[in-house]
């Protein structure tokens, strides 16, 4: 199923969540907190501003992103989840 999200919307795939500390303590799902970060599947075309222009999009397709505990909505699609949240949600891009 193809998805395109509107206006300022934009897709993304959550990464993994890490199943072993840093010290090497392995963690059970409960213990687990859903990560912040996620891959941008998906991207609207932009918000049109009040002079009727559509703003440019900061984020591209495939950019890693790190976004605010709360944000956006969970969907499933074809058996996968992903996020639908607004721009204004991403707090930074990471770059590799």
């Amino acid at each position: 199923m193809a998805v395109k999200p509107l206006a300022d919307k934009i897709l993304v795939k959550r990464l993994e969540a890490q199943e072993v500390t840093k010290g090497g303590i392995v963690l059970p799902d409960s213990a687990k907190e859903k990560p912040k970060e996620g891959r941008v599947v998906e991207v609207g075309p932009g918000r049109i501003n009040d002079s009727g222009e559509r703003s440019q999009m900061q984020i591209s397709k495939g950019d890693r992103i790190l976004f605010t505990s709360y944000a956006g909505t969970e969907i499933k699609i074809d058996g996968e989840e992903f996020l639908i949240m607004s721009e204004d949600d991403v707090l930074a891009i990471v770059r590799d």
